[in-house]
């Protein structure tokens, strides 16, 4: 049996492990994975403190190289680690050689930005005085990460701040280890010295809560729910820490009555029904104005019983299983809750059962939904969707609005008047015309307002504010 181990201080260690999973066939194990302990996190964030000194002052070429090769490694690899994801996440396996692609590119961009490096002089206000304005890096940074995009989300937080000339402690999440190792193992190849990215998989009630007690971690980027994003806050504070936090949606979805209908129903499908729902950006609150409603409503019911859900390595899938027995747990529990609040069930709901034995849930969609029911306010995380009927733009943009989170909205519509509107006026970090609400590129800002996210955004150039600090240097000329 071969124990695919943490990578400690530049070594591979660890002999208590855990199955990994396969939940489109649970008779399969993906692989077995070592567990950390709380002494091991606690050797990992040493080692990482370690190595800082001399990681921030590499030079730009080693950095340079370093992201380079891994990206053309992960590239190189992508039907492998592409199947590997769909294996142990769930994902159908073109989704998942399209996330490891652009792994791939997150590392390829970062491995520029490397190269790119620079600061600011300024003119002082006093004569014979020069300024330079300088970013360094943070120190060491402790990265936690979901399950639900298990090779993308590693690679856009472990890039930059390798990039940035940070060390790390990578916690990822229990349920998918195997794309994190391959990462780690790729990266651990392509040169990095011993203790500049130290791998810790295990339980995040010991391996995570080991990291958040920890002073020597300079910052946290976390991506998960938002009451464990809030702890992370909460620990973050006495040690000064700087923290990244992406969590929740409830994200909304709009179709007005000019809303071009194929356009409309293929993004909301999309937005609220591909990946099997798991996604931070879906879509489950589709606002439609009266006038389309009932077309609208029927012409994605008709589009819903097209979707194939099976095994998510078959070509003829289109959605594969939910994540684990947990998740469908609560999926079904929302079903549920959906009718007991008076929605009306349209399409779907039903458990599967498929040749193999695996977590598959039918797309679901519910109609006469208000924006006060519970499957309207909370975030389900499946592919569970509801129609919310409104009478126009306005009470559109507001329902749409009237939500505690806010990372992605989008809207199906023709008019430039009310496109544009949308875009300045709804309380989102990102805003999509006639697309899905979950798809964004890797080398532009990604993140939210309200109780979806909090601090410097993710991805592209913006990256920087979070994993440097700002240095302004006075000379006398």
């Amino acid at each position: 049996m071969t124990i695919h181990q943490n990578l400690i201080n530049g070594e591979w260690i660890g002999a208590d492990t855990s199955k990994n999973i396969n939940p489109s066939d649970t008779n399969e194990v993906v692989g077995h994975y070592a567990q950390a302990s709380a002494d091991d996190a606690k050797q990992a964030i040493a080692a990482a403190k370690a190595a800082f000194p001399a990681w921030s002052r590499s030079g730009i070429l080693e950095r340079h190289a370093i992201l380079k090769k891994t990206a053309d490694e992960i590239l190189a690899r992508k039907d492998e680690l592409g199947a590997l994801l769909a294996r142990e996440e769930g994902k159908v396996l073109a989704e998942g050689i399209g996330e490891t692609i652009r792994a791939a590119q997150i590392f390829d961009f970062f491995a520029g930005e490397a190269l790119r490096l620079a600061g600011e002089v300024i003119p002082s206000a006093r004569p014979n005085i020069g300024v330079e304005v300088t970013r360094e890096p943070l120190g060491v940074i402790g990265i936690i990460t979901p399950w639900n995009f298990p090779i993308a989300i590693p690679a856009w937080k472990i890039a930059p701040a390798l990039c940035y000339g940070n060390t790390i402690v990578f916690k990822p999440a229990d349920l998918v280890p195997g794309c994190a190792w391959a990462i780690v193992d790729i990266l651990h190849r392509a040169g990095l010295p011993k203790g500049v990215l130290n791998l810790v998989m295990g339980r995040g009630s010991v391996v995570g809560q080991a990291m958040l007690d920890s002073p020597d971690l300079a910052g946290i980027t976390f991506t998960g729910s938002t009451g464990t994003g809030q702890r992370v806050a909460a620990s973050s504070l006495p040690f000064n820490r700087k923290f990244q936090l992406e969590m929740g949606g409830k994200n909304p979805f709009v179709v007005l009555d000019d809303a071009d209908l194929g356009v409309a129903v293929e993004a909301a499908a999309n937005s609220g029904f591909y990946s099997t729902g798991q996604r931070c950006t879906a879509s489950s609150r589709i606002i439609v104005t009266e006038g389309i409603h009932d077309k609208f409503v029927s012409a994605l019911s008709e589009r819903l019983a097209k979707i194939n859900v099976g095994n998510a390595m078959s070509k003829d899938t289109h959605v594969g299983p939910v994540v684990d027995e947990k998740q469908l747990k609560q999926d079904c529990d929302y079903i549920e809750i959906g009718k007991k609040e008076g929605a009306k069930l349209a399409f779907g709901g039903e458990v599967l059962k498929r040749e193999t034995p695996g977590f598959f849930l039918q797309p679901t969609l519910f109609t006469e939904a208000t924006n006060d029911m519970r499957i309207s306010r909370e975030e389900i995380f499946g592919p569970v969707a509801s129609v919310i009927r409104v009478k126009d733009y306005d009470e559109a943009l507001a329902v749409a609005n009237d939500t505690p989170f806010g990372l992605s909205s989008g809207i199906a519509t023709t008019s430039l008047k009310h496109a544009t509107h949308f875009k300045r006026n709804a309380e989102a970090g990102m805003v999509m015309v006639n697309l899905p609400t979950a798809g964004v590129d890797f080398h532009v800002p990604f993140g939210g307002r309200k109780a979806s996210s909090f601090g410097p955004r993710e991805q592209g150039k913006y990256a920087n504010e979070f994993f440097t600090t700002v240095k302004t240097a006075y000379t006398l000329a």
